[in-house]
């Protein structure tokens, strides 16, 4: 593990990130397990899927507000997307990679202007920021995923937002990402704060 973490160092950014929550499932442990030792996976919670031949997880779920986080889940707003719409992916396998298979409510939002309500995480270093990931649940570990893709969302800004570890909600051009390099589902483009 020591290995993988040290090779994790010389990534970038949002590569860093992804890899390791990649690597950690492949490690034979799931990312929120990992990030949150004191609150442990849901009674009944099954294991991450595992492609046919391979041994990469099939992502990580929605992730898990942990009990005893200092934040509070996400209030209900009726002007953002809810996370159950965007975290309700499918997967399948197909030439070695696991891709998205969207319902009809997901592409919908395709190239339209929608607003996320999420928990920053921050790609750079810096109070503001102009590109990071918002995530349905806290981070409780700089190193590590909240949950699988299907629980983040790739945000580009016009301007830079001023990091917060409150919720922050975010609008702009809505993206479904079908083979995205990254293994991302969704981004926000020409985004700006909201109230």
């Amino acid at each position: 593990m020591t290995i993988l973490r040290a090779r994790i160092d010389y990534l970038p950014g949002l590569r860093r990130a992804l890899a390791c929550g990649a690597l950690l499932a492949v490690a034979g442990a799931s990312a929120q397990t990992l990030s949150s030792p004191i609150a442990p996976a849901p009674a009944g919670a099954k294991p991450a899927a595992v492609a046919s031949g391979f041994d990469l997880p099939a992502g990580q779920g929605p992730g898990v507000h942990g009990a005893n986080s200092p934040f509070p889940p996400l209030a209900a707003r009726t002007d953002v997307i809810p996370w159950s719409v965007l975290t309700a992916v499918k997967t399948k396998t197909e030439k070695n990679r696991i891709l998205p298979v969207f319902n009809p409510d997901q592409l919908a939002l395709n190239q339209k202007t929608q607003r996320i309500q999420g928990f920053m995480m921050p790609l750079d270093p810096g109070e503001k920021q102009k590109h990071f990931l918002l995530s349905s649940v806290p981070l409780t570990c700089a190193f590590c995923l909240p949950g699988g893709p299907e629980s983040m969302v790739e945000v580009k800004t016009k301007t830079p937002v001023k990091y917060s570890m409150e919720p922050v909600v975010v609008e702009g051009r809505f993206l479904v990402l079908n083979d995205d390099s990254y293994g991302l589902y969704y981004r926000i483009t020409d985004a700006t704060s909201v109230k």
